[in-house]
């Protein structure tokens, strides 16, 4: 089948450029790799930042502002001033399309406080906001005629003459390879916080596919260094504890009882005082107590739910347990108002590194980034597809994909990829957590580099092809330990701490360095890792090119 748009992602950003892509007279397909009502945006629990009325000045320069001292200098004004001045637009289209924000005693959208924000700007839907967008955005998605392709694992583009032509994808249902070409793709298959297995709110799942599809396709990717660590995962299962709830009022506290940071700091400095102090030897805590258990039932629910079903804690009574857990990424393919250097290629959402997050994102702002830009990139490849052909396929690529498969169906293996995993997520929340130096990042660079041989030689015990499990693990442990490198050489090139980046061994940030560092691979196995040019330099560079 033939698409004029074909976008990857399921969660808010890659709806919403389906939906800005449709038209009466096109055709648009969405792709997941898994069920449609899977996505990191669907988990996305505290709300969505905006300045309500479009007329107010004052308010928008202030999220802008907000915007940029959480991005410690490494940041894109220009697309953090056309997100914020885009945001009371998209509150307005959500609400048009069946969003039911929550509402104040005037019958107006309630907006509550989060972490960074020096005012209430956070809109909500209780505890379960992500959610309640998603399935509004399926809703709209499904009436205006876009195909969904679920359970489509994508291997690869397929691009002629540096011009999209189309994806390669691995259909689950039975793993053949399908080739679907389009006009222009849309990349917004989310990020890569889920190689912190074990220390996460993703699901592994989550491992960077499309960070790892864009550098086999020759492109960058930008500040893979920057991972954010949500202070607030349950103790036992890293479920994420929202920031709702501290909005809301709770406390952070120790065993003792004693408040030792501001609960509503930037989220870097809330998660490194309490790993402070359970480096300490300290248990930390989220108290819900002093607050009204009809505030809880109401703004909380979710997390009253799941406080008592896998931890036993009822937190209108006692304090929750927490521990900092990796969450969102920063880093994503380089991206310029969701344009890459491919043409009729885009990208939007935590796959994109699109300037709006810097080293350290402002809690509210990923919703609303994946609206903003997902419109916008279902905006740009419309425009792209229009009045253009399709583009031949490869057929070589995909051939080399199918061998590939066969390779990993056809050969046996004694080891387990899933230990692998397991230990690649410990191996990074040591060495590449909230805390790092030179030491522990070559251990863990050594380490990547061991575990990224093996997993060549590793094969499915389970020669079914249907709906193969084994296979599509095999695959994603591939492209985790492929953005895990990027990560741990960016982290390694910049020797200084800024943002979520903490190195122990440089502790100061250093003005020379208040730039982005861009990750190829022009060689499989082989990065060339880069401080972004800036001004004339760059200027000369693309002189030179032409």
């Amino acid at each position: 089948m033939l698409y004029d748009v074909i976008v990857v992602g399921g969660g808010v950003a890659g709806l919403m450029a389906a939906i800005e892509a449709k038209t009466n007279n096109n055709k648009v397909a969405l792709i997941t790799k898994g069920n449609l009502f899977k996505s990191n945006s669907s988990i996305a629990s505290g709300g969505i930042n905006a300045v309500l009325d479009p007329n107010d000045k004052d308010g928008i320069r202030f999220h802008v502002v907000d915007t940029m001292r959480a991005c410690f200098g490494i940041e894109k004004r220009k697309a953090i001033t056309y997100m914020c001045e885009r945001a009371p637009h998209i509150i307005e289209k959500l609400v048009d399309f069946g969003v039911a924000f929550d509402k104040d005693e005037n019958g107006k959208i309630a907006q509550r406080s989060f972490g960074g924000g020096r005012t209430q700007r956070t809109c909500f839907v209780g505890d379960k906001t992500g959610a309640a967008i998603t399935q509004a955005l399926i809703k709209k998605a499904k009436s205006v005629g876009v195909t969904f392709l679920v359970n489509n694992f994508v291997m690869n583009l397929t691009h002629l003459n540096n011009r999209v032509s189309g994806v390669v994808a691995l259909r689950r249902s039975d793993s053949s390879l399908m080739v679907y070409p389009a006009k222009s793709v849309v990349l917004a298959g989310g990020g890569y916080a889920g190689i912190y297995r074990g220390h996460t709110t993703n699901a592994q799942d989550y491992a960077g596919d499309m960070l790892a599809l864009a550098l086999r396709a020759g492109l960058n990717l930008k500040d893979m260094e920057f991972v954010q660590f949500h202070p607030t995962g349950l103790h036992k299962t890293s479920y994420l504890v929202s920031e709702a709830a501290r909005g809301e009022g709770g406390y952070l506290i120790n065993e003792k009882g004693e408040r030792f940071v501001n609960e509503l700091e930037r989220r870097n400095v809330v998660s490194s005082a309490i790993s402070r102090q359970i480096e300490a030897g300290h248990k930390v805590y989220i108290d819900l107590r002093h607050l009204p258990k009809e505030l809880i039932e109401t703004r909380l629910p979710s997390l009253y739910k799941a406080a008592y079903n896998q931890a036993g804690i009822d937190v209108t009574q006692e304090p929750l347990e927490i521990r900092p857990v990796a969450h969102y990424s920063m880093g994503g393919i380089e991206s310029n108002m969701t344009k890459t250097s491919i043409k009729g290629l885009f990208v939007c959402g935590e796959c994109a590194a699109e300037g709006i997050h810097g080293a350290n994102r402002l809690g509210g702002n990923s919703l609303l980034e994946g609206a903003v830009f997902g419109e916008l990139a279902g905006k740009n490849a419309l425009a792209c597809s229009q009045n253009r052909d399709f583009l031949p396929i490869d057929y070589n690529l995909v051939i080399k994909d199918q061998k590939l498969i066969d390779w990993i169906f056809d050969m046996d293996s004694s080891k387990n990829f899933n230990a692998m995993r397991v230990s690649m997520g410990e191996a990074m929340f040591k060495y590449a957590g909230i805390h790092r130096d030179e030491d522990g990042l070559q251990k863990l660079f050594d380490y990547l580099k061991y575990l990224r041989k093996e997993a060549i030689t590793l094969h499915c015990i389970d020669k079914g092809r249907a709906n193969n499990v084994e296979l599509i693990s095999i695959l994603e442990l591939r492209n985790a330990l492929e953005v895990a490198e990027a990560v741990v050489l960016s982290a390694m090139f910049r020797k200084e701490s800024r943002g979520a980046h903490h190195r122990d061994d440089y502790k100061k940030d250093d003005i020379t360095l208040q730039k982005s560092i861009l990750v190829s691979e022009p060689k499989k196995g082989f990065f060339d890792v880069r401080y972004e040019d800036k001004g004339l330099i760059k200027w000369i560079r693309n002189l030179i090119k032409g």
